[in-house]
């Protein structure tokens, strides 16, 4: 940012934690940016949430911060059901958008997302902030030159815990408003740094199962997926798993790439193994990567605002962000169907298309589930 350009401005919509992560973000970067409005229906919570970031307008309603305020681009940080229609009001009015992930509840409302984003000057872009840590970029560039040899298997594990009490918030564990269980709402983080890293997948043959949580939606979710390159990837989401855990692990011909986390990583968090015959240049070339930022939410925020400044398409775009959810409706169709599901199969005439759950979740009563 120059010294003649204008700060970026933002507001939040949602004042919970997720908005306190954005605006704590937003406050670190030097004035590139600055929080010129929030949105919340608490007005006790949303007082509280302007007073600790000084933010000068507040709105409980988001058709009048629409109506009153001048804006670049809205922050989405509110329940994951309403996302849609949120975003599709605020492209109609010009803005940019970014959301929190899920970025919708299904592939229909997410092409609604996009149709809206195509009438508009604005653009709509999903948080992914794991793609933007320093060994994750350097790991994409040097998978895309083949720097290992071809990559063959990768695993993907979102292994975490969520006791019962977690699921007391209404909007929980629901497929109305979540949208799934942890396929949707957790592993999503893993599967989308999965797939940024090795590029498309091409069909998914999937279990899922509520094994012990007082959810209408699934518990744990298993995969295995047939990468467009010809790599397999297994890919495990779990709320039931004590000693939590994010795990990616990729196995190439000349190399074993880990990444082990839970919530965020830094250059200490990745492991690099040679394969006993790759030869010292292998490890040097891994060593060779500097040292750099680790997993967040500044480095997507920085690469956004500074494409807003240049006219561009903030990170990560609608394209990038529907191939990650449409293998997770791949995913529900498989477990719920039984069989292997491709990508660019579910379409508009099929049940998987309009709700993750397709009406099939073999756990659920035609009344729904009472828990």
């Amino acid at each position: 940012m120059t010294a003649d350009q204008a700060p970026i401005r933002v507001a939040i919509v949602g004042s919970g934690g997720i908005a306190a992560v954005h605006a704590d973000n937003v406050a670190r970067m030097g004035g590139a940016a600055r929080i010129v409005a929030a949105v919340d229906i608490d007005a006790d919570r949303l007082k509280a949430f302007a007073d600790r970031w000084d933010i000068p307008r507040t709105y409980t309603r988001l058709d009048d911060l629409l109506q009153d305020t001048d804006c670049d681009i809205v922050h989405l940080c509110s329940p994951p059901g309403v996302h849609c229609e949120q975003a599709v009001a605020v492209l109609e009015r010009g803005w940019s958008v970014l959301a929190e992930k899920p970025p919708a509840l299904s592939l229909q409302e997410f092409d609604r997302i996009a149709e809206a984003e195509a009438r508009s000057p604005g653009s709509f872009a999903t948080i992914s902030q794991h793609r933007f840590g320093a060994r994750a970029v350097a790991l994409r560039e040097m998978f895309a030159r083949d720097a290992f040899g071809p990559l063959h298997l990768a695993l993907c594990n979102t292994l975490w815990f969520r006791p019962d009490e977690y699921f007391a918030v209404p909007w929980r564990g629901t497929w109305e408003s979540e949208g799934g269980g942890p396929t949707m709402g957790h592993g999503i983080h893993q599967m989308d740094l999965l797939l940024s890293l090795v590029g498309p997948w091409e069909s998914v043959r999937a279990t899922a199962a509520r094994k012990a949580r007082p959810t209408a939606t699934e518990d744990f979710s298993t995969a295995v997926v047939t990468l467009a390159g010809g790599a397999t990837a297994v890919v495990v989401n779990s709320l039931l798993s004590p000693r939590e855990t994010s795990y990616l692990r990729f196995d190439f011909a000349r190399a074993t790439v880990e990444l082990e986390h839970l919530y965020g990583y830094s250059d200490d968090s990745w492991r690099f193994t040679p394969a006993p015959d790759a030869g010292e240049e292998i490890t040097a070339l891994w060593e060779s990567i500097p040292p750099g930022p680790g997993s967040g939410h500044s480095a997507q925020f920085a690469a956004a605002f500074a494409a807003l400044r240049d006219g561009g398409t903030p990170p990560v775009a609608s394209a990038d962000a529907r191939q990650t959810l449409e293998l997770i409706a791949a995913i529900y169709a498989s477990a719920f169907t039984g069989a292997e599901i491709a990508r660019g199969e579910i379409t508009e005439g099929s049940p998987f298309y309009s709700t993750m759950g397709g009406g099939r979740v073999p756990w659920l009563t035609p009344e729904g589930d009472p828990r």
